[in-house]
């Protein structure tokens, strides 16, 4: 085959992205993106009750746009050359479906209901639902695979937060599916929830599943209304580079694509990104966007039964086939920086180019012990052991400090956190090879970057492919469209490499190891090492 382009479909937060890569080199041919009109709007969110909801109906208007756009922008050979697309979104991020398997916000009778949309993975609603599950979890190990501790943003609590919250929900589901699942089902044409295909990503990471499917089943004896749903989970999951089917010849018309093209089985976007920017075993792979997602993968008889406590999850096959995917992450990153921008231009929103100016003032500031100190939960805790109750601070201010002193803070921060998951894998014995940072804010934010690596006290690399996600899409896209015979195979054709890597000032060390002593206590006030007691059940 001397000619053959995959379509790669990343569902952010805030937008879509959608490109055209060339199998044969990894070229990407044309890009398009397109921001959920609802979601800009703020329309069925409150921050302050920790609620984020989105609309099927910015997905399908968003992803129509983008294909049409990216279609728009190469001629007609690459057009008739395209051989597969597959999607990656943000995630856990479920809806409630009917037994068509079609969200229950895109019937009349839900249209405006926030529960029947989708739940953002950064939706913490589920607190109280998630401590339940931690609870009633506490002398098993079924919770082994996600570190010990359950978390809010994961399917299990999701959904029980809306079945006993909303009477209307609970007697119309027939199902709950995760975003990157039903991207697959609605562009194959699925017509019954009993078709759907899940994806070992999010069925591992964020539901607890396994070959045997123990965890879910114990998950269907904490309350009666989720006996239904773990009874419905399926023993078989699959892999991305899998086939979800052909695309509907409606959607196939609606979108300007050949009715031939195979879906790929969709898959988590840190977990796909990972693969875009071409990871490698023990290399921590650190997507940069609004939270922080770490992957890494590593050779299934190097942690043979050993679980990794206080991380994400632990999951065979969930970023490569045939390896075992580890996943920790932050809960706000970008949002942090995002959160102080919002706050200096409340009163006036032409914020054009502020956080590059905080930036350029603080990478000049010196260093010293009278700095003030933030810390970065400011969406609570995601790892390690995750806590949605931690808060974030800033200490140490006096009438001397001033903007960029406190920008400077919370970006160290937010590296601060990226350090403790360090320091969690190499205290559970994974060692990590090298960090390679993804994303917006690893091609955008020097300044973020270079505070890493003085912060980690290690080279941190920098992927070259702008749009990792996508790329990572469209390289499981061109195995499930057998265009490669697997995605190792498709990193080394068409990957894109690093394009720069940062390394640390020596002479920071003492200063930036002082501050994250400062910042660890902070952490164990907020949280005592609550699992000290449950370290040999992990083991």
């Amino acid at each position: 085959m001397n000619t053959a382009y995959t379509i790669g479909l990343d569902f952010g937060t805030d937008s879509v992205r959608a490109i055209i890569a060339d199998c044969m080199t990894g070229e990407i041919m044309a890009s398009s993106e397109a921001h959920y009109t609802r979601w800009m709007k703020g329309m069925y969110c409150d921050a302050s009750d920790h609620q984020f909801r989105q609309h099927p109906q910015d997905y399908i208007e968003s992803m129509t746009a983008v294909i049409r756009g990216v279609l728009h922008n190469v001629n007609q050979p690459i057009r008739n050359s395209i051989k597969g697309l597959t999607v990656t979104t943000t995630g856990s991020t479920p809806v409630a479906v009917d037994q068509s398997g079609h969200p229950l916000s895109l019937r009349p009778d839900f249209m405006s209901d926030p529960d029947a949309m989708f739940l953002l993975w950064k939706d913490h609603t589920a607190m109280e639902e998630a401590a339940l599950i931690n609870q009633k979890a506490k002398a098993t190990t079924h919770l082994q695979s996600c570190g010990g501790l359950y978390s809010s943003e994961w399917y299990w609590a999701k959904l029980l937060h809306i079945l006993r919250r909303n009477e209307k929900i609970k007697n119309a589901a027939a199902g709950f599916v995760e975003h990157s699942d039903w991207m697959a089902f609605l562009l194959t044409g699925g017509k019954d929830i009993s078709q759907l295909k899940r994806n070992v990503c999010a069925a591992g990471h964020k539901a607890l599943w396994t070959e045997n499917k123990s965890a879910i089943d114990f998950i269907g004896t904490i309350d009666p209304l989720l006996k239904i749903f773990t009874d419905q989970y399926p023993l078989r999951c699959d892999t991305a580079g899998g086939i979800a089917g052909k695309i509907d010849v409606g959607w196939a018309g609606k979108l300007g694509l050949d009715p031939y093209i195979t879906i790929g089985v969709g898959a988590l976007d840190a977990h796909v990104g990972a693969v875009g920017a071409s990871t490698e075993p023990y290399v921590l792979s650190k997507v940069m966007g609004t939270s922080t997602c770490d992957m890494m993968i590593v050779p299934q008889h190097d942690l043979k039964e050993k679980y990794v406590r206080g991380i994400c999850g632990q999951v065979k096959g969930s970023i490569i086939p045939g390896m075992i995917g580890l996943e920790a992450g932050q809960s706000a990153f970008g949002d942090v920086y995002a959160w102080y921008e919002n706050l200096l231009t409340w009163a006036a929103p032409d914020r054009k180019q502020l956080l590059d100016k905080l930036a350029e003032a603080a990478k000049t500031l010196p260093c010293t012990d009278q700095d003030p100190l933030a810390t970065d939960w400011f969406n609570g805790r995601r790892s390690p052991d995750v806590n949605p109750h931690m808060t974030a601070s800033i200490s140490g201010l006096h009438l001397g400090i001033d903007a960029p002193m406190i920008y400077r803070a919370l970006v160290e921060a937010t590296c601060f956190g990226a350090r403790a998951i360090n320091e969690r894998f190499l205290e559970e014995g994974v060692p990590v090879k090298s960090v390679r940072c993804l994303g917006g804010i690893a091609q955008k934010s020097p300044f973020v970057v270079q505070t890493l690596s003085d912060a980690l006290q290690i080279p941190v690399q920098v992927a070259k492919a702008e749009q990792a996600c996508a790329l990572g899409a469209a390289m499981f896209a061109s195995v499930s469209a057998g265009v490669h015979p697997d995605i190792a195979t498709a990193i080394k054709v068409m990957g894109h490499g690093v394009e720069r890597t940062y390394y640390p000032d020596r002479t920071r060390k003492d200063y930036y190891d002082n501050r994250f002593d400062k910042y660890t206590s902070l952490a164990k006030q907020q949280q005592p090492d609550i699992i000290t007691d449950r370290r040999k059940l992990l083991a």
